[in-house]
């Protein structure tokens, strides 16, 4: 099973769908608090919909509680603009948790220094452009890890 690991997200149709994309895949969702909105937020059923309710999904008040979890991944992967390796460049295992910050302002310096030897980006062709909508970035991401760990077998 993949893990996605949501880190303070703020828009809670971005996280709808997040939770959508974890339900159709069967990779469990982490919420880390605090969050920008409240889970029973009109939007973010509407984008979650219904799936949301075959989610497996965890919350945590911060980051230290969601480490010492025995539901959290041991391996993750920081996804951010700011790395040099490209995810293209990894590989993924069962069990891996992907990493992904809000939408205002990703991940804290301290995440950054704490993940820095796991910290991989989406390539992008221009890179004027800021970045990939969290909930995309997210899709990209756990489909590409799917892909190479197999899962879930045809």
């Amino acid at each position: 099973m993949l893990h996605v690991v949501l880190v303070a997200p703020e828009i809670p149709q971005n996280t709808g769908n997040v939770g959508r994309m974890c339900a159709l895949s069967g990779s469990r969702l982490h919420l880390i608090h605090p969050l920008g909105f409240k889970i029973t937020d009109r939007q973010l059923k509407r984008a979650g919909m219904d799936y949301w309710r075959s989610l497996d999904v965890h919350e945590y008040t911060d980051w230290k509680t969601f480490r010492a979890s025995a539901e959290a991944p041991s391996r993750l992967w920081l996804f951010t603009t700011k790395a040099e390796k490209s995810f293209w460049d990894v590989s993924f295992a069962d069990g891996d948790g992907l990493v992904f910050g809000n939408e205002g302002s990703g991940v804290p310096d301290w995440l950054h220094e704490e993940l820095r030897d796991r910290r991989i980006k989406i390539p992008q062709s221009n890179p004027a452009l800021r970045s990939l909508n969290l909930s995309t970035a997210a899709g990209i991401a756990t489909y590409e890890a799917l892909r190479q760990i197999k899962f879930p077998p045809l």
